[in-house]
């Protein structure tokens, strides 16, 4: 087996069907562990891996191992499968708050180990992670993982001192942009819009907005300023959501992520 998973939930579903469709590893060539049986026989069904209760058997028969369990459980899983772990394996964690001088304190020996901050967008192939591989890695490793998770997401490598601000900014973030968009369908179906053409409307002008930013490298201000015509609909808008403290709360709600993803 080329890849393995511990743990099969939402998340190394993205990243293993990422793979898969993009034909970067056979389904055949993934293996994948999980505790809870209706969960590994639905990553079973639906991307056709082979699947097993046993961590074990992951680390004995993987060559790239994805730890894709909640941080809460990752002491436990290193401590079952460190003694198994060969010089030759790479290990890609997926945990915020899980440092790699953490976690290579735990696994007790030199082993290959990136870190990796991936988000849920990554179920529909538009995922961003950030990535701060160890200094067991070598250039042909680190090749080798970003080509990965590029299957599934955007990928910077990061120094490990921004990977909190990553969780913040990228990995827990999709939640403040679910919301987002939630509360725009809110105020359209208030307006008589049917709530299902509401979410559409109001996800569509994110994703279209997001592309703006990605694709014209403007400034968001140069941007935001395109929309605000001078006494027009959207800068009294705007002033509205300055005057209730819009800014200030996102920035407010990031750092309290961020500092909760230390603290981890």
């Amino acid at each position: 087996m080329k890849l393995g998973f511990i743990g099969t939930g939402n998340m190394a579903s993205a990243i293993m069907g990422g793979i898969i469709n993009k034909q970067i590893i056979p389904a055949k060539e993934i293996i994948g562990a999980d505790l809870f049986a209706p969960g590994r026989e639905k990553a079973q069904k639906q991307f056709g891996i082979h699947v097993t209760d046993s961590n074990k058997e992951v680390v004995s028969k993987a060559e790239v191992i994805v730890l894709s369990v909640k941080p809460q459980f990752y002491e436990d899983v290193i401590n079952e499968i460190k003694d198994d772990i060969r010089e030759s394996q790479i290990v890609i964690t997926i945990a915020p708050g899980k440092t790699l001088s953490w976690l290579e304190e735990k696994f007790g020996k030199p082993v290959k180990i990136v870190r990796t901050m991936p988000n849920t967008p990554a179920m529909v192939g538009e995922g961003m992670t950030a990535a701060c591989p160890n200094g067991h890695m070598d250039e042909q490793g680190i090749t080798y993982v970003k080509k990965l998770l590029e299957s599934f997401s955007q990928v910077e490598i990061v120094p490990e001192r921004l990977m909190d601000a990553v969780v913040s900014v990228s990995g827990s973030s999709p939640a403040y942009v679910f919301v987002l968009i939630e509360a725009m369908a809110d105020a359209a179906v208030s307006g008589g819009m049917p709530r299902p053409q509401a979410y559409k409307f109001a996800a569509q002008a994110v994703l279209g907005s997001a592309k703006m930013v990605l694709e014209t490298g403007k400034h968001p201000g140069e941007l935001k300023d395109m929309v605000c015509s001078p006494a027009g609909t959207t800068i009294e808008a705007v002033r509205v959501l300055e005057e209730r403290g819009f800014r200030s709360a996102v920035i407010e709600a990031m750092k309290v992520c961020e500092d909760i993803s230390k603290s981890l």
